[in-house]
């Protein structure tokens, strides 16, 4: 029973470099926040494709041997977290397949909502899936394609599709690059020494030296290869939707995605909770590491001192052994501990990013007590979370978020804090910027841009067809 969202999954693509595989390397290394659960590369020298998967970080699923396998100067890139359901190599990508129209690689960030009906009429046309992960479903799509030219079966296979998109493919001389046509997730365009890179945030362009130039557009198609890029718009026009978890939570700081500082929005968030939930207090804590940008504006505009009175051990892996003699919130205690002298005697503010079923906030104000605290006041840097995100976040149903079904009262008193607060919708969407429009906030309102099953039992049972959705 997590009580966390979990980032969706990051995708990289160059094209252009000798050294295109190691480049990619180094860019899944700087996209490792965005899923932790495998990794894979796939390159291209101009008459073949080659692929290399593990499961794990980036760091445990390539060696100098799997480096060197990948030959070329085109690559791409993906790590990954499962939307739902287990985790197993079969479903890492990239995918690579090879059909009619040649072969072909993908990596995808994202939910296709529709995924189920497409499949199911796949299969019932004679379509084998070898995964249960619906980004195959596009492939499949392509593959049975009569379009005439490889470029044009990819449109006619994507635009097929319907949800949160951001992919990434490779042919033996092309990269392309797609985007939805509501923008859930980011999808960067870089350049280094002649190459062009599609990167999830603009902070695997940082790692490598490379230059932003241009977010790849909602809808569109971008083909880049030896002549330059090319640019198609096969959708229909519609609404944006960028995912505003992306600033709260998901993206690295030092990323700029929806063409926005990820870190001037969460320190912007920070700033405006205290102006409109400050509190009589001695220090200000944040919860490391998301916490942490949020909580430095909350400082800044309440005047009250900012003190790292949480220290997180980064060194713990996605599995740890549990001691024979069971410790009191060890998971807690593992990833986290209090450092008395900044909290014994003090009135304590947590600023968090956000609370989900609220088991892990509760014993984090209890630890924070038991250090000493004099009062603990939590105060959350968006909205109370309502509705699951059927778009490329993993999160629970809809009966296992607190905020769903109890008030913010209930859950202080559930927590334990003296008081709790949580930023409103207007205060996160000033924050963003002046285009407060274009962001999606379904999972603080319950109102979706893109139709799913409504039933939720229906939707599960999509999770379930599709268990590791990208």
């Amino acid at each position: 029973m997590r009580d966390e969202f979990r980032d969706e999954c990051g995708v990289f693509g160059i094209l252009g470099h000798p050294d295109a595989a190691n480049l990619t390397y180094l860019g899944l290394y700087a996209l490792q926040h965005r899923g932790q659960e495998s990794a894979g590369i796939a390159s291209a020298d101009g008459s073949r494709l080659y692929l290399s998967r593990a499961m794990g970080y980036v760091a445990d699923a390539f060696d100098e041997t799997a480096l060197l396998s990948l030959k070329g100067s085109s690559a791409i890139g993906h790590v990954r977290y499962s939307t739902a359901g287990d985790s197993r190599l079969v479903n890492a990508q990239p995918i690579l397949i090879d059909c009619a129209h040649g072969e072909i690689s993908l990596c995808h960030n994202g939910n296709l909502v529709n995924a189920n009906e497409l499949r199911d009429d796949l299969v019932q046309r004679g379509s084998i899936f070898q995964t249960n992960s619906d980004t195959e479903v596009i492939l499949h799509l392509y593959a049975r394609s009569q379009a005439p030219t490889a470029e044009d079966a990819i449109i006619e296979s994507v635009s097929q599709v319907r949800g949160a998109f951001s992919i990434a493919m490779l042919t033996k001389d092309k990269v392309i690059a797609v985007r939805d046509p509501h923008g859930f997730r980011p999808l960067a365009i870089g350049t280094l020494d002649g190459a062009t890179i599609v990167c999830s945030e603009t902070c695997a362009l940082d790692l490598i030296g490379a230059a932003y130039v241009r977010d790849v557009e909602p809808g569109e198609v971008l083909v880049i290869d030896a002549a330059g890029m090319r640019s198609y718009t096969p959708f229909a026009a519609a609404p944006a939707a960028h995912c505003v978890f992306e600033h709260v939570y998901f993206a690295r700081p030092d990323s700029s995605v929806f063409g926005q500082s990820v870190d001037r929005v969460r320190t912007d968030l920070g700033r405006r909770l205290a102006q409109d939930a400050g509190v009589d207090a001695d220090v200000v804590v944040p919860i490391p590491d998301s916490g942490v940008c949020a909580a430095i504006g909350f400082a800044e505009e309440s005047g009250v001192p900012l003190k790292m009175g949480l220290i997180r051990n980064h060194y713990v892996g996605r599995t740890f052994i549990h001691p024979q003699q069971a410790i009191r919130d060890f998971k807690v205690k593992v990833k986290l501990n209090p450092v008395r002298s900044i909290l014994e005697g003090k009135r304590v503010v947590l600023v968090d990013d956000s609370i989900v079923r609220g088991t892990t906030s509760r014993k984090i104000v209890g630890m924070v007590r038991a250090t000493g605290a004099r009062e603990v006041h939590m105060r959350i840097s968006c909205p109370p979370t309502v509705s699951p995100c059927y778009y490329g976040i993993d999160t629970p149903r809809r009966s296992e978020l607190i905020a769903a079904t109890h008030t913010v009262q209930e859950i202080q008193d559930y927590l334990g804090a003296d008081s709790l607060a949580y930023l409103d919708r207007e205060g996160m969407l000033g924050a963003v910027g002046p285009r407060r429009a274009d962001y999606c906030t379904s999972c603080f309102t319950g109102e979706y841009p893109v139709e799913f099953p409504r039933d939720e039992d229906a939707y599960l049972q999509l999770a379930l067809k599709l268990p590791n959705q990208s």
